[in-house]
């Protein structure tokens, strides 16, 4: 069986969305973090030395980083869902967009949170935080348009990446400025397989 280290308030939860719009079959090894530090707890450099979530496991099979954990899941399990024909014309889109959320569009998202953490110490990199946050948000913004899906007319491991992003900007009060963005978000949270993974997985707070 499939196995997920899932560490609670983080990028780990989108995975077991992920596992339940597939259907497969998975155990939660669950890891809280620090109450005070907020850091993941030691317990997960047992697993993987970074000491990061999501790690998956299945059989003799390890992988780390959410980009690599959704590629293998849906080639794996997809059974030619959740991402399109390699040899068609929106691969491409697709792969940019997985290993975008992670590679480019949380990096301001992250920087606001741990910067807003610091009070006025961190005010100077604020307005070039807000700038770079605004234009990633609405350079995703442009691409869905009024479309339901990033890629084509079905859900993609893209949407599932791209997910994180989106909580992250609606919890910095971004997302309020795009209101289709906020409208996906709203449709994505509204799955039943979302909603199965929260249960599943624990309260889900972004900041907690």
């Amino acid at each position: 069986m499939i196995k997920i280290h899932h560490l609670n308030h983080s990028r780990s939860q989108r995975i077991l969305w992920f596992l339940e719009e597939l259907g497969v079959e998975y155990e939660i090894i669950f890891y809280a973090r620090d109450k005070e530090t907020r850091l993941a707890p030691d317990a997960l450099k047992e697993v993987h030395p970074l000491g990061k979530s999501p790690v998956l496991e299945d059989g003799e099979v390890k992988i780390a980083e959410s980009g690599a954990i959704v590629e293998y899941l849906a080639r794996t399990y997809g059974e030619g869902r959740f991402a399109p024909a390699i040899d068609g014309g929106l691969y491409n889109k697709y792969t940019e967009l997985l290993h975008y959320a992670e590679g480019s569009a949380m990096l301001p998202l992250m920087l606001g949170l741990y910067v807003g953490r610091l009070g006025e110490a961190g005010a100077p990199l604020g307005p070039r935080i807000k700038s770079e946050t605004v234009n990633h948000i609405g350079y995703l913004s442009g691409l869905l348009g009024e479309g339901e899906f990033f890629v084509g007319d079905m859900l993609t491991g893209a949407d599932i990446q791209l997910s994180f992003v989106f909580e992250a900007a609606s919890f910095g009060g971004t997302l309020k400025h795009f209101p289709n963005l906020q409208a996906y978000l709203d449709r994505l949270q509204a799955r039943p397989a979302y909603k199965k993974a929260i249960e599943r997985g624990g309260e889900y707070r972004l900041g907690a």
